[in-house]
Formats: C-alpha cells, structure tokens, sequence
C-alpha cells in the first residue's frame, strides 16, 4: 500500500492486483462506451414502453371556465308577423334605443340580431379512446423484442472490442515486466563484469579503455531500463484509461505469459459465422427492417378506435358555480374507422424505400462474412508465423545467453578479448529484443485469432 501526502493530510491509494479476466470484468462493467452501451439498452426499454403505450386506453380529463366580456350575437330571420307589427305601431311602442317602432318599408322585415348564451360558462369532462386495431401499432408491439435485441447486440460488439483491446495492452505490459527482469539481469551481469574488469586493470592484464567501455554499456542497460519502466508507467496508466480506473489508484497485473499458454486451445478448423457478434447484429437488424416492411404494408388497412366521453357544464349570469344552480350532462361513445384511400404514393415509397434497406443489410451480412473468412485466413496465418516466430527467437535467446557466459569465462580466463565480450552482448540484446516482440506478437495474433472466430 502506497501513501501520498494532500494538503497535509495522509490518503491511501487503493490498490487493485487484477488478473486479465479481472481486468476484462472491471474494463466491462466500468468503460465509459460499454456504460453508455447499456444505458442505450435501458433507453430502448423506455422506447418499447412508450410504444406498448399506445395499445392500452387513453384516458384524459379537463376542465375549464370561460367569461365573455361581448355574449356572441347570431342573427336570425325576423319571425315578427305584419299584424304584430301593426299594434306595436299604434301602440307608438319604442324599440332598446328608444326609437319608436315603424313598420319595415316595401314588406321586407330583415333579420334580427340576438344574444344567446350567458356571461360565464364552465365545463368538466372525462374522455376515453381505445385502438381496436390499428396495423402499425400491432407490428409495432411485435417488434419490441427485436429492438431489444438489436440494443443488446450493439452492447456486446462494443463490449468486444473493449475487452480485445484490454487483453492486448494487459499483455504488453506483461511482455514488458519481463523485457525488464532479463535487462535486470544483463545490469546485474555487467556490474559484475565492471568489478571483475577493474580488478584485472589493477593487475595490469586490461586497459582502462576496457574499463570505460564496460561503463558505457552499464550506463547504456540502466539507460533502456528507466526507459522501459517509464512505458510501463504510461501503459498503465493507458490501460486505466481504458478501463475507467481512477488514476490515483493501483492497478497491479498479476498474470504471467508463457508460450504454453499462447500455444493452448489454438487453431481450431471449424468456425461459425453466428458466433461473430456482427453477425448476430446484422440477424437482429435484418430482422427488425423486415417489421419496418410489414408496418408500412399494414398501413392500407382500415384503423379502428373506440371513443367515449362524458361531461358536465354550467351557465350563469355570474361566477358562481359551486353555489346553487344546474350542471347539464353531456354523455357518449362512438367507433371510428378510418380508411386510408389515397396519399399521393407517399406508403408505397416508404414500403419500397425499407425493403431496400432490408436489401442492404442482406448484402452487408455476405460482404460481412466474406471479412470473416478473410479474417480467420490471416489470423490462422499469421498465429501460426508468430509461433514459428516465437519458437525461434526463444532458442536464439537461449543459445546468445550461452554465448555471452562462456565468452565472458573465456575473458575472465584472460583467454578472451573485451570486444568478445561486447559482442556477445550486443546479440544477446537483439535476441532478448526479438524474443520479447515476438512473444507480443503472438499473444496479439492469438487475440486476433479468437476474434475473428467469435471465441474471444
């Protein structure tokens, strides 16, 4: 446990000793694309919920209150009889604006003009509608299990590349703990070798170029060793990015690689199109463009709703509704069927334009598999090379190291030359360097490999 000192107060950083699975699980359930991912599932179940909405009931209730400043004036034919007319005159009988009444000129008795209602009006009601049926919302509530599945499958490609990308770089940073074991070794061989060169200075039996030299190859290995710790360093804290993993914490790797296991469970000579995560998402796709097809197709079908409605409203002279007075019921219920009969083509576009769209997820899923082949063709290949690789540059690690000691016995003989043993030493580095690259490049290409067959 690591200890740092903020604002002069003593917090422990957590530490994390992962193994790759570990590492995979904690990058799966923490990466911020697969957080997103699975929140696209959750946004897809809200999606169908909204949808399934509309084959239940619809029920809504309001009320209001209306106050009219003028009352709506209609006019109506003047229903007023020429003898009516006639005692109003002789009575001299005035009209609201005080003019006395006459008899209308040339027997045309006009319109009259009248107000009907009342100031304040109110009104409460509770409507209802149901679909009875309706093509789109019946392929629509079919198609709410493919959604889903589509929402899932994008999760789990994204989730894949995730976890491919967590092994590789989990695995460099192994190849490169052990890059920095075998310099350990060569420091360690070489201050030996420095002690071992300055006393056979003293003695009189070396020079002190061959002092300096050794010096110079020390300080070249101690050089490379902070180098290769410092890409440790950045590769961990990349492989905490990845992950999500706060920065202030540990994150230890405890898995090893050898070349038994890279060599395990290999090369497999049969695979499967539909283990390929692409696949099953081309399947889905194919499958919920094909509800889009059959959703348009069943727009030329009649839509069929059941409605009803009941209310109360009021009139009065001034706002008083909750006092006495009457509340007339309005009440009913009703079927409409609507029945598409032309739209201009506009549902036959939209049938055509998703069944090329269902065309170009069929050619998408050939030229798909078509990259999986060709995948597996060069994974196989190149997993196979990389073994080969691997196999032999391991043997010209081994057979270098057993160069380098008996050339550095033969100079500690006095037998040897300095330049031997500089060498031995330089081969000895570029054997350890191609060992450890292709010990990479195999796990790499064995990730590679179980990708391309959908094992990964």
């Amino acid at each position: 446990m690591i200890s740092v000192l903020i604002g002069g107060t003593a917090i422990a950083q957590k530490t994390n000793e992962f193994s790759v699975k570990q590492t995979v699980d904690y990058g799966l359930k923490n990466a911020v694309q697969v957080k997103n991912a699975l929140i696209d599932i959750k946004s897809q179940q809200q999606t169908n919920r909204e949808f399934t909405a509309n084959a239940y009931p619809q029920l809504t209730a309001g009320v209001s209150a209306t106050h009219y400043f003028n009352i709506p004036v209609q006019t109506l034919p003047n229903f007023i009889s020429p003898a009516t007319y006639q005692v109003l005159v002789d009575e001299g009988v005035k009209n609201g604006s005080g003019t006395t009444i006459t008899m209308p000129n040339g027997g045309d008795f006009g319109v009259i003009a009248a107000q009907f209602g009342s100031p304040w009006t109110a009104g409460a009601s509770v409507d209802l509608s149901q679909i009875i049926f309706d093509g789109q919302v019946f392929v629509g509530l079919q198609a709410r299990g493919a959604a889903m599945d589509l929402a899932k499958k994008t999760a789990e490609v994204t989730q894949e590349q995730i976890k491919a990308n967590i092994y590789k770089i989990y695995y460099q940073l192994v190849v490169g703990k052990k890059q920095l074991t075998n310099i350990d070794a060569n420091i360690e061989r070489f201050t030996k070798l420095l002690n071992d060169t300055k006393e056979i200075y003293k003695n009189g039996f070396a020079e002190k170029l061959d002092v300096d030299k050794v010096q110079v190859t020390l300080s070249n290995l101690q050089t490379e060793k902070e180098r290769i710790q410092n890409q440790l360093e950045a590769g961990n804290a990349g492989l905490k990015f990845l992950i999500n993993m706060p920065q202030k914490e540990i994150l230890v790797l405890t898995d090893t690689l050898s070349e038994d296991e890279i060599k395990a469970n290999l090369l497999d000579t049969v695979y499967k199109y539909e283990d390929r995560k692409e696949i099953q998402l081309l399947n889905v796709a194919t499958k919920l463009n094909g509800y889009n097809v059959k959703r348009y197709q069943l727009s030329r079908l009649p839509s069929v709703v059941a409605f009803g409605s009941y209310g109360k409203n009021a009139q009065r002279q001034k706002f008083d509704f909750f006092n006495k007075g009457d509340w007339f019921t309005t009440s009913l219920v009703g079927v409409k069927i609507a029945v598409p009969i032309f739209d201009g083509f506009a549902r036959s576009a939209r049938i055509e334009n998703a069944k090329l769209a269902v065309q170009k997820l069929k050619n998408n899923m050939e030229a798909t598999k078509e990259s999986i082949d060709y995948d597996v063709t060069t994974a196989r290949i190149k997993m196979k090379s990389a073994i080969i690789t691997m196999d032999n540059q391991k043997k010209n690690t081994e057979l270098a190291e057993k160069v380098f000691n008996s050339t550095k016995k033969k100079y500690e003989q006095g037998l040897g030359s300095n330049q031997e043993i500089y060498n031995a030493q330089t081969e000895l580095k570029v054997a350890q360097t191609n060992y450890y690259s292709s010990l990479y490049d195999a796990i790499t290409a064995k990730i590679d490999w179980l990708k391309a067959v959908g094992k990964l």
